[in-house]
């Protein structure tokens, strides 16, 4: 989750929020096996799925509020809370894709975003600055893709609760994919800025 620069950090590990951090990473491969599980011949099992989502939705926002109200804001949660997230993103991109449900180019633009943001990395590490810090837009963005996502999974069912989800699904899934961009692009911005004054600098 965001948080204030000012608030102290601590360099503890087994601290409440990152903990939270590390089960929801842990989360990320069971998510994946479920949701599969149809295309190896084996049951559906897309309601466990969602229960997964939807946890690993609490204890994102537990995480960062905990870690503000308890000052416990370390430099381990600040790699884990945005690692768990793409990986919650990417793990969903291929199982929803696999089965047919978003289509390949959603998942495209998605992938491709992700791919800018690693290159933008690698200049920040060559210039000696860590990677840029969560923002809201970013944070935003991440929250209507994972509502995007069981939205769309729930949608691919028959039924009037079916046809509601795809509505809605779509929506979080256009604004989501909107906002990632737009976060993505100001992370661009903010590395060439950082890269320019360092070249004046030097």
């Amino acid at each position: 989750m965001e948080v204030q620069e000012t608030r102290v950090q601590t360099d503890r590990v087994l601290t409440i929020p990152n903990i939270l951090s590390m089960a929801r990473l842990v989360g990320v491969p069971v998510f994946l096996w479920l949701i599969l599980r149809p295309e190896f011949g084996g049951p559906n099992s897309d309601g466990w799925a969602l229960l997964v989502l939807a946890l690993s939705g609490v204890s994102d926002y537990l995480d960062g509020k905990l870690a503000r109200r308890w000052n416990q804001i370390s430099s381990l949660g600040r790699l884990l809370d945005p690692a768990a997230d793409r990986l919650y993103i990417l793990s969903t991109l291929v199982g929803l894709t696999w089965r047919e449900i978003l289509p390949l180019w959603l998942t495209a633009a998605l992938l491709a975003r992700e791919l800018m943001l690693l290159v933008m990395v690698g200049i920040l590490r060559r210039h000696g600055y860590p990677p840029p810090q969560v923002n809201f837009l970013g944070k935003a963005a991440t929250f209507n893709l994972m509502y995007a996502f069981p939205l769309l999974l729930l949608s691919d069912r028959s039924g009037w609760l079916a046809s509601l989800a795809e509505v809605f699904g779509w929506a979080f899934a256009g604004w989501g994919t909107t906002l990632y961009w737009w976060a993505g692009i100001l992370y661009v911005v903010q590395v060439r800025r950082l890269v320019r004054a360092d070249t004046v600098a030097d």
